[in-house]
């Protein structure tokens, strides 16, 4: 097995070659987490990998709850199932509250404050209200916190960590929060070693070929804990080394990989590029600091059999959005073909 089945095999693994599934939140529980900084991005997300949705289908899973946008995994932002989000979020919220902890010592948020703004929040949210930050921000300074932005950012990423809050239904462009167990109440009593078999089932299965450094990247796991979730799973999957690094693949693999030339619009932070420590399979070293900056933005990027091959973005004109590319070199016809077939397809998502 060479490096170039890598980004193959990942292509199929990660939907991106078709799959039997047909709800934006199956996709989702499939990919165990999906990053989801920008939030129009991360619907696409979910397009490319199930042509049959729109932003409107994939809008109407959040705004029914199916799908949760929360702060889990790495302490930033994901799209969740609903189905995962308690004991997912139960296994990473110990340690984001660590890193969570020293960012209100930065902002001079004091535990007397954050409780007291989350004992307000709950009451404002009960019976089923949906409330944007701002919304929720006004409220708090209502009741005499006296909180600038930075504040309120914290405390609700807290009230998230906490199980306090969820993103609710849209509002207008604009996200909402409610309460996580009024959306979604929790069915079973969390289990650690359930979880981390969980987590690991479900990263390698939909993101193999990958590692142990990639899977303690991904799920923010230690790595006594990252290989405890691996051994739990290690019967359903084979090691490959390839430059000296242990790949674990899910053992039908062989039955997964085609030949067809494939050109794939990924949005900013896809799981494709985000979810592994090592990409030098998917991008020339040449290119790299086009597609991902030093800050850790991730762009948005025109995948070619797996290996990037330019970068596009999200262009609206009169009312119309469409994608447009910058190729990082000439390429052939079957290839420029390839590029309109999936913006053809972006088109009809609808944004």
């Amino acid at each position: 097995m060479d490096t170039s089945f890598i980004a193959k095999l990942r292509l199929s693994n990660q939907l991106l070659m078709g799959s039997d599934l047909k709800t934006p939140q199956e996709v989702v529980s499939w990919m165990g987490a999906v990053q989801a900084q920008d939030f129009n991005m991360t619907k696409w997300a979910l397009g490319v990998r199930l042509p049959a949705l729109t932003n409107k289908s994939v809008e109407d899973a959040i705004n029914k709850g199916l799908i949760v946008r929360t702060h889990i995994l790495r302490p930033t932002w994901h799209l969740v199932a609903a189905t995962d989000i308690h004991w997912m979020l139960a296994l990473s919220a110990p340690r984001l509250k660590s890193v969570w902890k020293s960012y209100n010592t930065m902002v001079g948020l004091t535990d007397s404050v954050r409780e007291k703004a989350q004992d307000i929040i709950k009451q404002t949210l009960e019976f089923g209200k949906h409330l944007t930050r701002a919304q929720i921000g006004d409220v708090l300074n209502e009741k005499g916190l006296n909180l600038d932005s930075h504040h309120i950012n914290h405390i609700m990423f807290g009230a998230e960590l906490d199980g306090i809050v969820c993103n609710g239904e849209i509002k207008g462009n604009k996200q909402s929060y409610c309460l996580l167990e009024e959306r979604i109440p929790k069915t079973e009593v969390f289990n650690k070693d359930r979880a981390l078999e969980r987590l690991a089932r479900k990263y390698f299965m939909s993101h193999a070929p990958a590692t142990l450094q990639d899977f303690v990247w991904w799920s923010g796991l230690t790595i006594s804990d990252a290989r405890n979730a691996m051994d739990m799973i290690k019967s359903d999957f084979l090691v490959e080394k390839i430059d000296s690094l242990e790949y674990w693949i899910n053992n039908s693999f062989k039955e997964q990989v085609t030949n067809n030339e494939s050109v794939f619009l990924l949005p900013a932070w896809d799981e494709f590029v985000v979810s592994y420590k090592n990409r030098e399979h998917i991008i020339l070293d040449e290119h790299y600091s086009k597609v991902i900056s030093k800050n850790g933005i991730f762009k948005p990027v025109v995948v070619k059999d797996g290996q990037i091959i330019g970068m596009w973005k999200r262009v609206k004109k009169k009312d119309k959005v469409f994608a447009e590319t910058e190729l990082f070199g000439e390429v052939d016809g079957t290839t420029r073909e390839l590029i309109k077939k999936a913006s053809d397809s972006f088109d009809l998502f609808h944004f």
